[in-house]
């Protein structure tokens, strides 16, 4: 047998599938370690920490979806970046609002909830800007619910009393509602909207906020609970409904069966319904019949069928030689491998059936799961990974330096990545499109930070680029050039470690133990960076790799660490010139890319390569090389469209078989 767990990624996904209920794993379950360049590889193990987190995890899950109300009312508290800016819209909201937040949550039960806002405040623990009175609004799920007047503080007053009374009531529904705080815009004619300097305001002593901000929004209750409410996790669940006493344990079955089947992905024989229907009866006799259903699901989430992905060695097989893994493990693979996620009704009937491993079965299955909703996971858990947009998170530049970042700023970088990304599969596009297009997404913050023109508001829209933009392919986001840079400057060997690794599939080896970094030697920060590296590849420990990595990242010197275009460094001209280790040459970011371009099998490769690692949830070996070949050289038929590469994996031998330990 092998055993891979599933990661927070997957274990999120496959909670909304068989539950219909959206959950916030991070606050639950910690992160996974990453192997490959991806968090799906290395999850086998489950210490006893982990084994405890996974129960609490499993009781709260258990607990909404079934929708018990607390014991007493519960706070949940949203707490806003310090570093956001709230002058503009923020999307999410209506239109003639800036500021504030949109807040998903699950409310347990219909009931009354209490909603409180703080603002922010300065060192003096004043609130932040506020020299005239403003509007603040609470909304659900768009519909204004209060509206506060937020003054300064009078006279003899601190200004603990300016947020001390935003506090509203609301009557509500169970299940997932939008909650919205927002200001009122001003207007035109007010400073908030007049032109400023910098698009950044949120630091109080270098680029005061012009008005008053949101920093955190609390939920509280639910108080005088009605009931769990008709949400879409208790349809999911409840497929029937006892109407004695007598019915329960055979309606009972029912449920669990239905559930235990899509979280153990496959058939359910009786033996593994006696402990959930064990722990049923035990919480039936202390409760309701809810109650006794929340105890077995919560038996479910943390067996080991759920929790892992399980592939049985069939009887016989001789340790090393490979075999064909089963349908309802083919329909788990490519579940896991296109949703991040267990496998739906569907794929699951076909694998009963034994018809699922039909090529035209497996041709039309695939491209389903492409068109479904759920293979957004390739974008947010895939490609994520493979370009680390995952360290956006963490890219924080010297405010001196780059004193127009903000947090704003920051999630259009990634999105704009994420959005081209998802064109790609949804258009089933030309992987190479991912280097070679003329188009992007843009909002009016990340319009602003590219020198962009027409392009307003904080809604995104694809936009047609003029070559003089500079715009296009992954090579000229920011969201790369920004996680391959330093807070300080941009770093032309983090650069080209990315595009030999990610791109060409060349990735150089570590550096030796105990070379300095740069910016540790005091002599080389008054040169140009190009001179710090040269200086550095004078040891010879480190000539050559750099001599491979340094050429590739100085052709994308033109952009600066934030992602911003730029001709000059400190008044001189940048040298953009570079070139690969086979004595290729090319100066400039759209000579890099046409040096891609010019031999396409070699990122084509590296492309198939990550997404059959992500697919497998291994490393790659020497004997799946040929199976990689062959799926690049099916696809070129079809000018590499994403489809025809995610096609060729499904089909592919290491994909459909595996060795026999």
């Amino acid at each position: 047998e092998t055993f891979r767990r599933l990661n927070r990624t997957e274990y999120q996904n496959a909670i909304r599938d068989l539950l219909a209920l959206q959950v916030d794993v991070a606050a639950l379950l910690p992160p996974d370690d990453s192997s490959h360049g991806f968090d799906n590889i290395t999850v086998t193990d489950l210490s006893p920490t982990l084994v405890s987190r996974y129960v609490s995890a499993a009781q709260t899950i258990s607990r909404q979806a079934v929708g018990r109300a607390p014991q007493s009312p519960e706070e949940y508290v949203y707490r806003i970046r310090p570093d956001v800016t709230q002058d503009g819209h923020i999307d999410g909201l209506p239109l003639g609002t800036r500021g504030g937040a949109v807040i998903p949550y699950n409310f347990p039960q219909d009931g009354e909830y209490e909603i409180r806002v703080r603002l922010m405040r300065d060192r003096n623990d004043e609130v932040e800007s506020l020299t005239e009175p403003h509007e603040l609004d609470v909304l659900l799920d768009r519909a204004p619910v209060e509206r506060f007047t937020v003054t300064p503080p009078e006279d003899g007053q601190t200004h603990q009393s300016v947020d001390a009374n935003l506090n509203v009531r609301i009557m509500t529904t169970a299940g997932r509602h939008r909650v919205g705080v927002a200001f009122a815009s001003q207007g035109a004619a007010l400073e908030e909207a007049t032109r400023q300097p910098l698009n950044v305001h949120f630091n109080f002593y270098r680029h005061p906020r012009l008005g008053p901000a949101v920093f955190q929004v609390s939920i509280i209750g639910p108080y005088a609970a009605s009931g769990p409410g008709d949400t879409p996790s208790r349809r999911r669940i409840f497929t029937c409904s006892p109407t004695v006493p007598d019915d329960e344990d055979e309606c009972a079955e029912r449920i669990l069966t239905n559930l235990m089947s899509r979280a153990y992905r496959g058939p359910i024989a009786a033996e593994d319904l006696r402990g959930p229907m064990r722990l049923f009866r035990e919480a039936r006799a202390e409760g309701d019949f809810d109650a006794g259903i929340e105890r077995a699901l919560s038996s479910v989430l943390v067996n080991p069928r759920f929790l892992f992905h399980i592939e049985r060695e069939p009887s016989g097989v001789a340790p090393g030689s490979a075999y064909a893994i089963d349908d309802f493990e083919l329909a788990s693979r490519m579940s896991f491998y296109l949703w991040s996620s267990i496998p739906d009704e569907e794929l699951l009937d076909l694998a009963a059936r034994s018809e699922l491993r039909q090529p035209d079965v497996l041709d039309q299955q695939t491209r389903r799961m492409l068109a479904d909703p759920r293979s957004q996971s390739l974008v947010v858990n895939f490609a994520e990974q493979w370009l680390y947009l995952r360290n956006v998170e963490a890219v924080n530049p010297d405010m001196r330096l780059y004193p127009d970042f903000d947090d704003n700023l920051r999630q259009a970088m990634r999105r704009e990545t994420e959005l081209f990304f998802e064109s790609i599969i949804r258009e089933d596009r030309s992987v190479l499109d991912l280097v070679r297009a003329d188009y992007t997404y843009l909002n009016e913050r990340l319009a602003k930070h590219y020198g962009i023109p027409h392009v307003y508001g904080s809604r995104f829209r694809r936009v047609k680029l003029e070559e003089s933009s500079r715009r296009g392919g992954l090579l000229r986001h920011a969201s790369i050039l920004a996680v391959t840079s330093y807070a300080t400057r941009t770093s032309p060997v983090l650069r080209g470690h990315w595009v030999l690794k990610n791109l060409i599939g060349a990735e150089p080896p570590p550096p030796p133990p105990d070379v300095p970094d740069l910016e540790e030697n005091p002599v080389f920060r008054t040169v140009s960076v190009r001179e710090r590296l040269e200086r550095h590849r004078s040891d010879a420990a480190c000539a050559n790799c750099h001599a491979t990595m340094d050429p590739v990242g100085f052709a994308l010197e033109n952009f600066d660490a934030v992602g911003r275009w730029r001709d000059t460094e400190d008044g001189e001209p940048i040298d953009a010139a570079g070139g690969f280790i086979d004595g290729q040459e090319f100066v400039g970011p759209a000579a890099l890319e046409q040096a891609l371009l010019d031999r396409p099998e070699l990122f084509v490769r590296t492309f198939t390569e990550k997404l059959m690692t992500f697919a497998l949830g291994r490393g790659l070996e020497y004997y799946d090389a040929p199976a990689v070949r062959q799926v690049v050289a099916r696809a070129c038929e079809d000018d590499y469209r994403f489809s025809a590469l995610v096609l060729g994996i499904v089909h592919s031998m290491p994909f459909q078989m595996r060795m026999a330990e």
